[in-house]
């Protein structure tokens, strides 16, 4: 008995051939595979460990979010409308502000704020692929439609607004990059609220300037340009289409064609731009006729847009308005979350209309605080 059971047990503490076998074939057949994957883990734990945690953005950006019953409003006339708002689109931080006027602003002051809205013009999709724009792109985006300046103009007169921005994506399969339908939107918008003001931010028409002057011509009030960035910047920053000397010409000629016209255009900061290359771009802007400017900080909308450089502090954007005032412009807006469209019907209403002019100041002084500020900015963006 006991010689059986000693039997058994040994055939139990031993595996047989089969299971051996079939044991030493999955070993075989793992490590392969293991090995592998094993290395691609400890590469990719090795990379993140190697990029640095991404910087939380400074408490200064951080917008108020948008409520309020004007704003449902025009929310409500947009969607019934089909219409497209660049502030939606390239997801403005400061949609309810502009949308919502004076209580959206937090403004208890009594003192009335324009509710403005930026409707988007021949459709949401654009041809060209600016690398900080996160606006839809494509080669052949759909016909333009020639129900939509009317229909633009029907919405805007619902809203009862004093104050409207127009603008548009860059369309460069249309004959004429549609400075045709805009000019008609214009014409459309004064036809029915006779009193109203228009402000266009325009694309650049390929540069040609009779396309321009049709814009200029049409009965705006501003026509407006942005150069988005400083000249040195603008190849990796902008569409290859687009050029920095482009931009200037196109707002040099909308000047020339009617000089009643305030002309505008807009510079985004935090992109590895220099001091000194600011200052050029002010002054280039002035010497081609320029009348307002705006400062806004870059803000990356996805991960496959440009990084932000630099986080630039509200005293810095107050000491470029100021520089900017000093070189003579008519207004400047300038902020960390100022977009180029930023409250513009009081901008234009309260500074360009009722002509009040910045006071002039020793322009040395104000771009010395600039140049001072850079060590702060390099401060807070890396303690942001």
């Amino acid at each position: 008995m006991r010689r059986l059971l000693s039997s058994c047990a040994t055939r139990a503490a031993a595996p047989s051939p089969r299971l051996a076998a079939l044991r030493e074939t999955l070993k075989k057949e793992a490590a392969p595979a293991t090995q592998p994957r094993l290395a691609a883990l400890r590469e990719t734990l090795k990379k993140e460990a190697a990029t640095p945690a991404k910087a939380r953005k400074p408490s200064w950006l951080k917008a108020p979010a948008a409520t309020g019953a004007n704003y449902e409003r025009l929310r409500s006339t947009v969607r019934k409308q089909k219409l497209a708002t660049v502030c939606e689109e390239a997801r403005c931080p400061n949609i309810g502000e502009c949308w919502g006027g004076r209580a959206a602003a937090g403004d208890d002051t009594g003192e009335e704020h324009t509710a403005t809205a930026t409707i988007m013009v021949m459709g949401d999709t654009c041809t060209r692929g600016c690398r900080f724009c996160s606006v839809k792109t494509s080669r052949r985006p759909d016909a333009l439609d020639p129900e939509e300046p009317l229909r633009t103009a029907d919405a805007v007169n619902q809203w009862g607004l004093d104050y409207v921005v127009v603008t548009s994506v860059d369309r460069d399969d249309v004959h004429d990059h549609g400075s045709s339908h805009i000019s008609e939107t214009v014409r459309q918008l004064k036809l029915k609220t006779p009193h109203l003001l228009v402000e266009v931010l325009t694309p650049d028409f390929g540069g040609v300037v009779e396309r321009v002057n049709e814009v200029a011509l049409s009965g705006l009030d501003v026509f407006a340009h942005n150069v988005e960035t400083v000249e040195r910047l603008t190849p990796r920053v902008r569409d290859r289409r687009a050029g920095y000397q482009q931009t200037m010409n196109v707002l040099q000629a909308a000047k020339a064609a009617n000089p009643a016209l305030v002309t505008k255009s807009s510079i985004m900061l935090g992109l590895g731009e220099t001091d000194d290359e600011i200052l050029q771009t002010l002054r280039d802007l002035r010497k081609h006729g320029v009348d307002v400017v705006t400062f806004g900080q870059y803000l990356q909308p996805t991960k496959r847009h440009l990084k932000v450089a630099d986080y630039v502090t509200p005293e810095a954007f107050d000491r470029w308005r100021d520089a900017a005032q000093a070189l003579g412009f008519l207004y400047v807006a300038s902020g960390p979350l100022v977009r180029s469209s930023y409250r513009a019907g009081e901008l234009f209403v309260k500074n360009v209309l009722r002509g009040r002019k910045p006071k002039k100041v020793d322009v040395a002084e104000p771009l010395a605080a600039v140049m001072a500020s850079t060590a702060a900015t390099a401060t807070a963006t890396a303690a942001a």
